[in-house]
């Protein structure tokens, strides 16, 4: 079952290239700090800057150095469906045992094409399929009631929710059943997501405090809510600075500070300004964490 606490993995770079030595330590750590899965490819590991080549290299990197220890879910959405359908079909071949799809963005289908889109790429492979559902970033919200009727599809099996609405939790339980699982995908929210019947979060702040985020997810899913919300108020600063300017751009730096990973993004994003890098430094200060 895909549940606690699943990193968005960042996408290590040197001089403009993949680090692969970093990532592979990321990846190793991760597991061995008590991560639940890892998600390659996502947002936090900016797809969108990674050549058709370095996306499926980093998908197979992720399988290799796993290794089957936890669960990988490849992202693999675009917003052309054949497109989606190919990234999806390499994921299975690399070994993956889920996949993440994004709502098709800048396009902007109605809700029957999303629904076709997503039972496309249901029925072209045999992959567990969750859907991203980001309205922030794609300008387009995937309804309760298309998501509904996704669920009615065997492999469609959830959702990362970064809609910011804890009450679509309750409604698409209602609409979907309780067997369609659900992801937060907003660090700040994840507790109260759980509580109102999610699994877990895929989470960026994971990439810089995976046993903290490890342990939350671990007590609220045993219903442990004072430890829950213990550590919760722990990270509260973490969470907000890792998202002062676009994601991944500050959780870069605090890898970089915790010496995990350079801090390099590609065009079009650009470092922090200085009183951000201060407040990132602060706030895994406040938490505790420093360079291993």
């Amino acid at each position: 079952m895909l549940k606690g606490s699943i990193t968005a993995l960042i996408t290590p770079f040197r001089d403009g290239a993949v680090d692969w030595q970093a990532f592979e330590k990321l990846v190793d750590w991760q597991i061995a700090e008590g991560s639940h899965g890892l998600v390659p490819c996502g947002t936090t590991g900016e797809s969108p800057g990674l050549s058709a080549n370095e996306h499926a290299a980093v998908i197979e990197r992720t399988v290799k150095v796993a290794a089957g220890r936890v669960p990988v879910i490849a992202g693999c959405g675009t917003n052309a469906t054949a497109d989606t359908i190919a990234r999806v079909r390499h994921a299975e071949e690399a070994g993956a045992d889920a996949v993440l799809v994004v709502v098709p963005y800048y396009n902007k289908p109605s809700q029957e094409g999303l629904y076709r889109h997503f039972a496309a790429v249901h029925d072209a492979c045999g992959l567990p399929v969750v859907i991203y559902n980001i309205p922030g970033r794609t300008g387009l919200d995937m309804s309760v009631e298309t998501m509904a009727r996704l669920a009615e599809l065997p492999r469609i099996v959830g959702v990362k929710d970064a809609t910011g609405d804890l009450s679509r939790v309750a409604r698409q339980r209602r609409a979907a059943g309780s067997g369609f699982l659900q992801l937060s995908g907003e660090d700040i929210t994840a507790l109260a997501f759980d509580a109102m019947g999610g699994v877990g979060c895929i989470s960026v702040t994971a990439n810089v405090a995976p046993k903290l985020t490890a342990a939350m997810q671990e007590a609220a899913l045993e219903g442990d809510y004072e430890t829950a919300r213990a550590i919760h108020d722990r990270l509260v600063p973490l969470h907000l600075a890792l998202f002062c300017d676009t994601n991944p751009v500050p959780v870069k730096y605090a890898a970089s500070l915790l010496g995990l990973a350079r801090d390099e993004v590609r065009p079009p994003l650009a470092p922090l300004s200085d009183a951000d890098r201060k407040r990132v430094a602060d706030a895994l200060a406040a938490v505790g964490l420093t360079a291993g």
